[in-house]
């Protein structure tokens, strides 16, 4: 017979309720006057500070012609023609073991679009008039790089009657850059110094 003992203690359980979620009720949206008058809220205004500082914090102030001057230095178009010997080491300076693309420098086959002339070569009195015209048709600003001896003075053959005496008989030169004919690096520098000098014109 099973014996009933009495030191048991029953204990009333309650069960647990689950935490009720948060109630979230959603933002509403803004109407399209209400954003408009926040965008129209005047900024507060400090006398002794400039007022676009106060506004856009952050902004360098610089003048118009530098900024012109920089976009133009940096995205130079050369018109991609050649007279002589020196136009194989202008073609070089294009390739990828010098690379010109990193100045921003991008050769360019029309001279409506283009802004540098790299005479690069012999110019003889019958493809003067040829190479003037091109550079009437170039849009200003515009610049001229005389790419070795030839285009600078005749080089060798200037004692010829038939070869113009430098190119600057009829254009204006920017640049000369010589030698017979030049290495790639010296048509870099060329175009480093002509870099130089439109950061020097700037604003004339």
């Amino acid at each position: 017979m099973a014996q009933v003992r009495d030191d048991v203690q029953v204990r009333e359980v309650t069960p647990t309720r689950p935490a009720e979620a948060p109630v979230v009720t959603p933002e509403r949206e803004k109407t399209g006057i209400e954003r408009e008058a926040e965008r129209l809220t005047p900024a507060p205004y400090e006398p002794g500070e400039a007022l676009y500082r106060q506004i856009l914090p952050g902004i360098i102030q610089v003048p118009a012609d530098t900024v012109l001057a920089v976009s133009r230095k940096s995205s130079l178009w050369p018109m991609t023609f050649g007279l002589a010997c020196c136009a194989i080491e202008m073609i070089a300076t294009y390739m990828s073991h010098h690379d010109l693309d990193r100045f921003g420098i991008v050769p360019w086959p029309s001279p409506r679009q283009s802004d540098v002339m790299i005479v690069s070569g012999t110019v003889t009195k019958k493809m003067a008039p040829a190479v003037k015209l091109l550079y009437e048709q170039m849009p200003n600003p515009k610049w001229v790089i005389s790419m070795g001896a030839c285009a600078t003075n005749g080089g060798p053959y200037t004692r010829y009657d038939r070869v113009l005496q430098g190119v600057d008989k009829i254009i204006p030169v920017d640049v000369y850059v010589p030698g017979c004919p030049p290495r790639p690096e010296a048509l870099m520098d060329g175009f480093i110094a002509l870099q130089h000098k439109i950061m020097e014109e700037r604003g004339k």
